[in-house]
This record gives structure tokens, sequence and C-alpha cells, in this order.
């Protein structure tokens, strides 16, 4: 499938992206150049130069322990995130995407996804990622004005950040950036303006974030503190419901609770998980399901990336945790991660996980309440409503 460009303000076409939600391959690019301050991810400052030999060949063994693991499978879509992976060398990029190609089937089309910080971008590094076989890049922008991105410990500014949009796109089929909002001091109006500027610089897709307070992180001390106010619940929802309805206005509407697309372009990698579908884990801190005789396995690998790099040498793989899902734990994670996509879950695949029916008093109550709604006979999903309380939702069909 070949995609171009449209110019400012045109429209991609893309062909429906397929229900099945196929095999994808995560990889864990696990280094950064700072940490940002709201970041509670699997990421890593280190003060001398990594090794990008020695991790891309470990990144190549665990490839090879996760494909003899599941074997016959044909990949979909392919994420390299972070992390900041486009701090790795093009080179390593194609030593994994190779090794990929190597150990599975890698379906024609297949969606390759690397996560990129505008600060680490570059015009040579970028024409190689592509030449590596990247067709779609996911910016970090985070921001559009400079005293934000400075509060969130970016370290690019908005004109950084514009040259590295207009770089992707002139290099990639395919483009999303990410933005945080409801951070300290923001507005509708102020936030309504900002988005207005991000879905004119977009091509594709946007993922929307709001900020929320992670244990661990600088924030959640400054929070603490009384050093950070952010947004009460209020606002939030006032943000929230401003993000869905100037998306949707414009042709780029919530497929799922913080990502927006043209119809046809949403990430395939992300619908893997979100419509319950197996995928391999490989680097630091990944998680993954993968399907053994006995049934469905959740693994997830060591995080500290030079732990499981001696993992890695020693014995092929770094998982610390191997777990087989019980029926129950399945039905339950595909309630958890079908229901933030709009267009629900199959609930005939869950009556095939566990062998029963929704329980119809808890649906039949959060109808009644507007949280949840059947599409056709045989699918539910949540309200517009239901997506700002999603975890109690999902808390009481489970």
């Amino acid at each position: 499938m070949t995609l171009h460009m449209p110019p400012r303000g045109g429209v991609l076409a893309f062909p429906p992206v397929p229900r099945d939600p196929g095999f994808g391959v995560y990889v864990h690019w696990p280094f950064c150049a700072a940490k940002c301050p709201y970041c509670d991810f699997n990421s890593h400052v280190r003060q001398k130069p990594i090794d990008q030999d020695r991790y891309a060949a470990a990144f190549e063994r665990e490839i090879a322990e996760a494909a003899r693991r599941s074997p016959g499978e044909t990949v979909t879509s392919i994420f390299l995130g972070g992390g900041t992976p486009s701090l790795m060398e093009p080179a390593t990029v194609g030593r994994i995407l190779d090794a990929i190609a190597a150990r599975w089937t890698v379906a024609d089309g297949a969606e390759v996804t690397l996560e990129a910080n505008p600060s680490s971008v570059e015009a040579t590094r970028f024409r190689g990622y592509r030449a590596a076989g990247v067709n779609r890049v996911s910016l970090g922008v985070q921001a559009l004005n400079d005293r934000d991105l400075r509060r969130l410990g970016r370290l690019h500014d908005v004109a950084q950040a514009l040259g590295a949009i207009e770089l992707a796109r002139a290099t990639f089929p395919r483009l999303s950036f990410d933005l945080i909002y409801a951070r300290p001091e923001q507005t509708v109006a102020g936030w309504e303006a900002e988005l207005t500027q991000a879905i004119e610089l977009a091509a594709d897709h946007l993922s929307l974030y709001q900020l929320t307070i992670e244990e661990g992180t600088a924030f959640h001390a400054l929070h603490k503190a009384g050093k950070l106010i952010v947004p009460d619940g209020e606002l939030s929802a006032d943000l929230y419901e401003a993000t869905q309805s100037l998306t949707a206005s414009r042709g780029m509407p919530a497929y799922e609770i913080s990502n927006h697309a043209v119809p046809g372009a949403e990430s395939r990698h992300n619908l893997t998980y979100w419509r319950y579908g197996l995928y391999a884990g490989i680097g630091p801190g990944a998680h993954g399901r993968l399907m053994g005789e006995d049934g469905r396995h959740a693994i997830a690998n060591e995080p500290l990336p030079e732990t499981w790099l001696k993992m890695v040498e020693a014995w092929d793989s770094g998982a610390i945790t191997d777990e087989l899902l019980t029926e129950t734990e399945q039905a339950d994670e595909l309630l958890l991660m079908g229901l933030r996509l709009t267009e629900g879950i199959d609930l005939a695949r869950w009556r095939r996980l566990t062998g029963r029916d929704i329980d119809p008093e808890s649906e039949a109550e959060l109808r009644a309440h507007g949280m949840v709604e059947r599409i056709g006979p045989d699918r539910l999903r949540a309200t517009p409503a239901g997506m700002l309380v999603l975890d109690a939702v999902v808390a009481d069909l489970a």
C-alpha cells in the first residue's frame, strides 16, 4: 500500500482497517536524553554512549526466541517505542526490522512505526529510517507553545516541533503526533486554539492525552507539595468534550479514548492491543501476549536495560514473568482494552472466552445511566459519558 501526504489542508483517503486484530511486534528502546517530569514509562538516561551494536544483537536474539514461541504468525504491525527510539542509529533500526522479517512472515503493507522526539530529529536520520523500512512516525510534540514545553521538561521548542512535523510529512507515508492537555492554567479556549493548529498540521492521526499525575514522577512530588495545580475534574471533562467535538468536526474523530484519525488511518499496531490480539514484546520492560499450546500467556521483561541485556545474552530472553492467563483474566483484559474503542467489543468473542454472556443486570443498569450502549445485537461500547469513567464501567461489567 502506497500513501502520499496531501498538501496542507488536504485529506487522505484510506482503505478500511481490517477488523482482525492482527499480530504485532513491539520493540522497546529504553533510553532518553532526559527524563520528562510527568513520565512513568520505562525510560532511562545514561551519561555514557550506548553500545548500540550490543543491544541490536540482543534484540535479534530475543526476536528469534519470541518467533520460536509463536511460529506461523504473520506480522501486521511493528512498533519501535520507548524511551526515545529516534536516538537509535538507522543501522540499528535496520537490523531489528531485518531480524523480524527473517523470523516471521511480514504482511504486505505492514505498518512500521517509530516514535521520535523533535529534539532528536535529523533529516539524514529520518531518511535512514525510511530506507530501513519505517513507514509511519509518531512524534512526541506534547505542546505547541514554548512555555508549556518548558514546564513539561521537553528538550525542543515550538520551532523545532514544527520543523520535525514538516520533515516527517516529507519523508514518511504516515505521521502521527502527541499532545498533552489539561495542563496547568490551561483553558478550554486556549486548548481549542492549540488543537485547531494541530489539526491543520496533522496528516492523518493525533494522540491527545490528558495530563495525569503518576506516582513516582517529579510531577507527583510537586503536586503533592501543592506546587503543581492541574485542572479539576469539571474542567478536565470540559477539555475532553471540547477535544471530541473539535476533532470530529474536522474529520479526525476519536476511535479510542485518546486517539483520533482520518477514518482508515487508525494505528494498526495499537488496534492490535485494543482488539485483544497477540503481540511479541521485545526489549527492556516490554510486555507481550503470545499463544502457547496451553493457552494465552502474559509475558513481561526485566525493565533495567543492563540487566535485560545480560539475561538475553545468557538465555535469549529477558522475561521475568510468563503467566498462563485464565479465561476470566482474558475476558477482563478484553473488556479493559476493547471498551476504550468507539467500535466497542465483540460480545460473541466474549462468550467464546468465558462461556457466558455479559451480566444482564450490570449491563442494564449501565445502559439506564447512559454509560454503555449496544451497536447491533452483538457489540457493546461505552458512550461518551461512559468513556469519562471507563474504569468504573469496566469494573461493573467485569
